[in-house]
């Protein structure tokens, strides 16, 4: 048995679903340690309660920033400026001592800076399970220009927070051509949790959406106006609006839903498009106007033909009525990838082949 320390981003819950269905493949024969923060510890701390081979602790992390209800960049950086001189070097120092006593044998990040610094100190392996490093690593022709551009800005911190790992594997619903220097890195589908997989997807007659919790009202009230019932999660519990009712994050129920849905409607995260791909479900996404990811995950849903995509902060009623309207024309792209997109399989095929390595060296 083998010990893993993993270390990821607590914004949303994207990291933290695909390292849930991760560690519920490892833990039968490994023992794991989990550094995270916010809504990421929230989740993982519920999950595994009651495992003894999983531990969860916290550790400080960026999270992004809003103004006025909307993603404010500047205000991003500068926290992300303020963590890099503050914090970074005092958690390296932390983690360095935790890693020492736990006896990892291998460290896996999900975009996460602290610990990859304090596993190469120590010269413990590294793999980097993410979706970020497709800013790096893919071809990205394919997306508008000023798209092209901000990935390239963006690639630049992702290279800041992991640089060098032992291994690379890049996690997204989306697999376009890598570039040049990077054919090492590997290419896998969204990492599927089990509850998912067991899923037999059906139509029960209404939407459901994901939202991240500085949604405009305007947004509620368009999908108010969209002659379904709308499940929202994401947002609370609160008075419904319209046929649109708001639901507290339930694993099970919102898993359920997602295989009953008629359709998604919902933010553009790249595990929620996944798992909605997985289920054969069609997506309006909204992506926030300043979220340059989401915006790129919304190019890359529509070149595949699986849905359409609107800004958060400007969907309109008629948009929604179209896209439902049309949905039928999504229906032979998702055949192709319904039921085929699960990574997870691939990953545990990368750690074991690593810790392997790190035994046959040990020896």
């Amino acid at each position: 048995m083998s010990r893993i320390a993993i270390s990821l981003c607590g914004e949303g819950r994207g990291h933290a679903t695909r390292i849930c269905t991760l560690v519920e493949r490892l833990i039968e024969r490994h023992e794991i340690a989990i550094f995270t923060f916010d809504d990421g510890l929230e989740f993982l701390r519920r999950r595994f309660a009651e495992e003894p081979r999983v531990q969860i602790r916290e550790i400080p992390g960026i999270v992004f920033q809003y103004t006025g209800g909307r993603l404010d960049v500047l205000r991003s950086i500068r926290m992300g400026l303020d963590y890099q001189a503050r914090t970074l070097g005092p958690l390296v120092d932390r983690l360095m001592v935790e890693l020492e006593a736990f006896g990892a044998d291998l460290a896996i990040t999900d975009f996460e800076p602290g610990l990859p610094r304090a596993a190469q100190r120590l010269g413990v392996p590294l793999i980097s399970v993410d979706h970020q490093h497709f800013l790096l690593a893919y071809d990205l022709s394919c997306l508008p220009w000023s798209l092209r551009m901000q990935a390239w800005l963006m690639s630049n911190a992702v290279w800041m927070y992991v640089s060098e790992p032992t291994d690379t594997v890049i996690s997204a619903f989306f697999r376009p051509p890598l570039r040049r220097g990077w054919e090492h890195a590997v290419q896998v589908g969204p990492l599927i949790r089990r509850e998912i997989r067991e899923q037999q997807p059906q139509d029960a007659g209404f939407i459901l959406s994901y939202l991240r919790r500085h949604t405009p009202f305007e947004t509620i009230a368009a999908l108010a106006d969209c002659g379904m019932p709308v499940k929202v999660y994401g947002l609370g519990q609160r008075e419904p609006v319209g046929g649109v009712s708001f639901h507290a994050i339930h694993e099970t129920r919102f898993v359920e839903d997602l295989a009953s849905c008629h359709a998604v409607i919902s933010a553009a995260g790249n595990q929620l498009i996944g798992e909605a791909l997985h289920l054969g479900k069609p997506m309006l996404v909204l992506p926030e106007q300043a979220h340059a990811e989401q915006l790129m995950n919304s190019h890359f849903l529509a070149n595949m033909g699986c849905g359409i995509f609107s800004l958060l902060e400007a969907v309109e009623p008629q948009v929604i009525h179209d896209f439902l309207g049309g949905i039928t024309r999504y229906a032979a792209p998702l055949a192709e990838f319904c039921g085929r997109l699960d990574g997870t399989d691939r990953v545990v095929e990368v750690i074991e082949h690593r810790l392997v390595g790190r035994v046959s060296d040990a020896a």
